[in-house]
């Protein structure tokens, strides 16, 4: 079964949703994994393709937009069906996607925007009921 962490943020601050999905990804990555990154819409999407680029200049993350070139082993999407991708998910949606099951692992980042805070707090409630093994990680 799924297992899923809440990666709780103490800001509110923007960007901070981004920052942690890419601190995420690069430790994922680190330890093998397969990352797929559910970003809220395409503006979102772009935004992290860039931030990982740039995120460690010492370290080297492949990834890219769902269907581009090195999305094999890191890939973006915002909504897409995930392309072979079961691993891990990083969520960066407000919403559960319909294909959380088929991943090994979910992260959901949380920080202290309200609606953030409203939005996962359901989310926590959805995976509880279901019987889902809950972890939560505070940053």
């Amino acid at each position: 079964m799924t297992l899923v962490g809440f990666y709780v943020v103490q800001s509110a601050a923007p960007g901070q949703r981004l920052n942690v999905a890419a601190r995420l990804a690069d430790k994922a990555f680190q330890r093998g994994h397969r990352i797929f990154i559910n970003a809220a819409d395409e503006a979102q999407a772009c935004e992290l393709d860039e931030l990982l680029w740039h995120y460690r200049p010492a370290s080297f993350l492949p990834h890219g937009l769902l269907g581009q070139e090195h999305a094999d082993t890191v890939a973006i999407g915002w909504g897409q069906e995930p392309e072979g991708h079961n691993d891990l998910l990083i969520n960066l949606q407000l919403a559960i996607p319909p294909f959380f099951s088929r991943f090994a692992r979910v992260a959901e980042v949380v920080t202290q925007e309200p609606d953030s805070l409203a939005a996962l707090r359901q989310s926590w409630t959805f995976y509880k009921e279901r019987g889902y093994q809950l972890e939560k990680h505070d940053l």
